[in-house]
């Protein structure tokens, strides 16, 4: 079966639900890999390790919470997604709030 090509509204709608759920720990960072690298971009685990420059295995290890990645790996990982690392807090409520902000008008 093939797969179903998203707009760009949906991968934007998509990517923020995930990164949502993420930040809400309903999620990992390697479910996230592993949904938008099947979804947005439909590429196997080998041609996107070969994308960003790594093996099967540990891109593998990567999707199933197996490794323990650098910062440097991740932000090789995501990059192609249009994400990179950073830094959120660690106190639960203030990432629910830090999610509730609206954003300053322009």
């Amino acid at each position: 079966m093939k797969r179903k090509e998203l707009s760009s509204i949906e991968r934007e709608a998509l990517l923020m639900a995930l990164l949502s759920q993420l930040l809400r720990e309903e999620i990992s960072s390697g479910q996230v890999l592993r949904q938008l690298r099947r979804e947005v971009l439909g590429m196997s685990q080998t041609q996107y390790a070969e994308l960003v420059g790594i093996s099967r295995r540990s891109l593998s290890d990567l999707e199933a919470d197996k490794a323990s990645p650098t910062l440097s790996l991740l932000n090789q990982v995501f990059r192609p997604l249009g994400l990179q690392t950073g830094l959120v807090p660690r106190n639960r409520q203030l990432r629910e709030r830090l999610l509730s902000v609206e954003p300053p008008s322009a």
